[in-house]
């Protein structure tokens, strides 16, 4: 499996790697700073950089699937097209950098954390999520309006607290027993090592959020800066979308 480190350090900008195997859906290494698609948060690009300075242009990352479809422990780094003979060169064996781009990133991890104090000012459950570099939003299982400067102002309040963001894990009997900690009808946390990752927001016994989450996010509300709600949709009887996007 593709040892993952941005579980633990989601800074990491770049780690030495081996190319474990390469295919048509992409390069798998045997540990990355890639973060793949999922839960609502888009794929890393960047590169990998060969100890020569060739460089692969990485446009997208995804979780590997087997021939059935099912998700593997392995990440595939998309390449970008027209690198197929530099491609064709790669060997299992080979090392290389995996280098991210840092500047997307840190865009997603602001807007992750930010969607974590979403949850917090509307305390409905989530039928829907997206996280780009550009924009966020989450869709909330209601049927009552939302007041766009009102939930603005909620968000800047939380973003100057400076409240901590901590990376933590339950157990799975300790998810169980206390179901409500999931927040998303569409993304269930992953399961199968016994512990589940989790995110806290704030310090002591009142956090502001706590949730099971895979994703990245930033160590303090105050790096998420000044974001703004952008639109508030009915997308159903029963939903009602909020965009944020950065002032």
């Amino acid at each position: 499996m593709t040892q993952d480190l941005f579980r633990d350090d989601g800074y990491l900008r770049a780690c030495d790697a081996t190319v474990r195997s390469v295919g048509e859906q992409g390069v798998v290494l045997d540990r990355t700073v890639f973060y793949p698609l999922g839960g609502g948060q888009a794929g890393d690009s960047g590169s990998l950089v060969l100890p020569d300075g060739r460089t692969i242009v990485v446009a997208d990352t995804r979780k590997a699937r087997d021939g059935q479809g099912q998700p593997t422990a392995d990440i595939w780094h998309v390449p970008a097209p027209g690198q197929e003979a530099l491609l064709a060169s790669l060997r299992p064996g080979q090392a290389l950098v995996a280098r991210i781009d840092w500047d997307r990133r840190h865009r997603l991890m602001r807007f992750h954390t930010a969607t974590h104090l979403l949850c917090h000012l509307v305390p409905q459950l989530v039928n829907g999520c997206s996280i780009t570099p550009d924009a966020a939003r989450l869709d909330f299982n209601m049927t009552e309006p939302l007041d766009k400067e009102a939930l603005t102002a909620g968000i800047a309040q939380l973003v100057a607290a400076a409240h901590p963001v901590a990376v933590g894990a339950i157990t799975d009997a300790q998810l169980d027993a206390n179901p409500s900690l999931v927040k998303s009808m569409s993304v269930q946390p992953p399961r199968g090592t016994g512990r589940v990752r989790t995110i806290r927001i704030g310090a002591g016994p009142e956090a502001v959020d706590f949730q099971p989450c895979g994703g990245t996010h930033v160590a303090n509300t105050r790096e998420i800066g000044a974001v703004v709600v952008t639109k508030i949709e009915k997308k159903s009887a029963s939903t009602r979308r909020v965009v944020l996007g950065f002032a």
